[in-house]
């Protein structure tokens, strides 16, 4: 009935396309690598091939980054033609391109099948997946479902050094996009908080073609980070373009383009000979102690991110951010914030061998697992500086009532799917595929723009399993409240371990409340709290009464929007990651593709009020 009814969604939305819209933005469905497009083409995959049949000129948008960062390095990751990135970005054929850049890269766009899609390829480097390859390496500007349909290989057995085919997301126009003057589509990665207002004002084009081209209702539609939308144009882009964020970006466009090349080279070696005085002083002083991460760990991440990201710190350093560990730069339990080499970061101190966490943290990389940055050893004590979360843990940003996002609900289902999605990362698209066994409320932190990430791999393990789905690997883990039944009972573990917690973590959501608080003498656990309920155990509390009071939505004649059907979805889907029998929990997948329904009847016009 569930397959039934998702096929009927998935055509429902094809059919709706082909008369509105040129394509159908995906939303935060490309993320999930179990997509199904039996019914029909889905967004999930590529843009679908509405238009005319012969190829097209299409154009994409990179953002540089170590190693494509030069006309050379990003005309070979999208095989496009050197010569004419480098004549509409208006540079040679040497350039190297700066961060704040976005490089218009040209492609020949045709039909495959049922998809448009501009053709590459990409040699497999150490610790790549289908999914980071396409998330990170091409910035979304393909689909993991895409690549794994392109490719023979089993995604949990890739080799390195093997070749791999990529379909790019591009789209050629309609012949009503034609008609009215639209003779090119460019594809446009969103970054977090971009709304399609600033996006058509940054292309110069109508606001109403941008979201007829990407069947967006209106123009504060909600986009997504690390998805794409299409814009249509008249004609050819000219580049590079300067990065815009915001709504002050136009001014800030043009004090970037205005700087001159005088300026900038000057300011360049200057830098470069600061760099090397600084250096050679710290290599020149031998009475500091040094810790030096193995080579084997910075050669980990190296193909992820720049190799100098993951640095090591002295202590020195540390002490300065931290004006000496002070409590008011004190975060947490040992966790402080500072400034460190013009970036604002947070350091966390640990008497306990870290080895394993940076093990773990150095294989994977993933929007909603906490990013690591470096670390420091000094006498007795180490050092982890990750990446700054300004919005603390979701367990203190639940308490602070005065938040103005507290009362959405998009917002917290947005929190809830973010953590889902870190999870499915770490059960499916990791080698080996890991447990976290800690997730809790106090794990999860939350950045400026209140998205998820899921921390402290400190009890993380692989999740190797015998016959019976379990890790023979036993541990001890102190969180009350979010233990499953299968660990308290046995010290099993397995991935379900997780999706159990995450049900808990999933009541905090909906409810507000503390995992365990004390009645009448006697210690409550919020998911038995819940559980008996639903089953029919607690007859004198309703459900209502369990909500956070401040989700409550009052219309403006003054009385309170009934959202029961919301609530029952969220409570169903915490009391089916809850079940006893770990085989009849839900799994990371299951979880995402049914937030992500929940999500988009959430954002329906009459629950635009919350």
């Amino acid at each position: 009935m569930y397959q039934f009814s998702l096929n009927l969604f998935i055509l429902f939305g094809i059919l709706i396309s082909g008369v509105y819209a040129q394509q159908n933005y995906s939303g935060p469905s490309v993320w999930d690598c179990n997509n199904t497009d039996e019914a029909g083409p889905s967004t999930a995959f590529l843009y679908t091939c509405n238009g005319e049949k012969k190829p097209c000129r299409a154009f994409l948008i990179f953002r540089p980054q170590p190693p494509y960062a030069s006309v050379a390095n990003i005309s070979k990751l999208t095989s496009s033609d050197p010569s004419e990135l480098a004549r509409i970005n208006n540079v040679s054929e040497f350039a190297v391109f700066k961060p704040s850049i976005e490089v218009i890269v040209p492609v020949t766009c045709s039909c495959s099948g049922q998809y448009y899609q501009a053709n590459t390829s990409y040699i497999l480097a150490e610790y790549d997946t289908y999914y980071t390859v396409s998330k990170n390496n091409y910035q979304a500007l393909t689909t993991c479902d895409s690549v794994s349909r392109q490719n023979p290989y089993n995604p949990l057995n890739l080799k390195i050094g093997t070749k791999l085919q990529i379909p790019l997301r591009c789209a050629c126009p309609t012949k009503k996009q034609q008609i009215d003057g639209m003779h090119f589509l460019l594809t446009y990665g969103i970054i977090d908080d971009e709304t399609v207002a600033q996006i058509s004002d940054s292309f110069k084009v109508k606001r109403t073609s941008v979201t007829y081209a990407n069947g967006l209702s209106e123009e504060a539609s909600v986009l997504y980070g690390e998805t794409t939308i299409l814009i249509p144009l008249e004609q050819e882009p000219v580049g590079p373009r300067t990065r815009i964020k915001s709504s002050s970006s136009k001014s800030k466009k043009g004090v970037l383009i205005g700087i001159g090349s005088g300026i900038s080279v000057a300011v360049f070696c200057l830098v470069l000979f600061l760099y090397y005085t600084y250096y050679k002083r710290k290599a020149d002083d031998n009475t500091k102690h040094k810790w030096e991460l193995p080579r084997d760990l910075l050669a980990g991440v190296a193909h992820h991110v720049d190799q100098n990201c993951l640095k090591v710190f002295d202590f020195d350093e540390l002490e300065e951010a931290t004006e000496n560990f002070s409590p008011e730069n004190k975060l947490g339990t040992s966790v402080y914030h500072g400034v460190l080499r013009g970036k604002m970061l947070a350091v966390k101190r640990m008497s306990k061998d870290i080895s394993r966490e940076v093990h773990i943290l150095k294989r994977i990389n993933h929007f909603n697992l906490i990013e690591l940055y470096g670390a420091c050893e000094h006498g007795n004590m180490l050092y982890l500086v990750y990446e700054l979360m300004e919005n603390g843990c979701l367990k203190e940003w639940l308490r602070k009532k005065s938040s103005p996002n507290i009362h959405s609900w998009n917002c917290r289902i947005r929190i809830a799917l973010d953590v889902a999605n870190g999870l499915l990362y770490l059960h499916n698209f990791t080698s080996p595929a890991y447990v976290h066994k800690d997730i809790n409320s106090s794990n999860i932190l939350l950045n400026r723009d209140l998205r998820a990430k899921i921390a402290n791999f400190s009890l993380a393990r692989s999740a190797e399993t015998g016959e019976n789905g379990n890790s023979s690997i036993k541990f001890s883990m102190e969180t009350k409240g979010y233990k499953a039944p299968e660990y308290l009972e046995a010290n099993m573990v397995s991935p379900k371990v997780d999706i159990y917690a995450f049900g808990v973590v999933l009541l905090e959501l909906i409810t507000g409340k503390e995992v365990v608080w004390k009645q009448d003498g006697e210690e409550v656990m919020l998911s038995e709290a819940v559980l008996a309920i639903m089953d029919g155990r607690d007859t004198e509390t309703k459900l209502q009464e369990l909500v956070d009071p401040c989700l409550q939505i009052e219309h403006p004649l003054g009385y309170i929007i009934d959202q029961t059907d919301l609530i029952m979805r969220m409570i169903n889907l915490s009391v089916a990651c809850l079940q006893v029998e770990p085989l009849r929990r839900l799994t990371a997948s299951k979880v995402v593709s049914t937030l992500m329904k929940i999500q988009m009847d959430a954002l329906r016009p009459e629950f635009l009020s919350m």
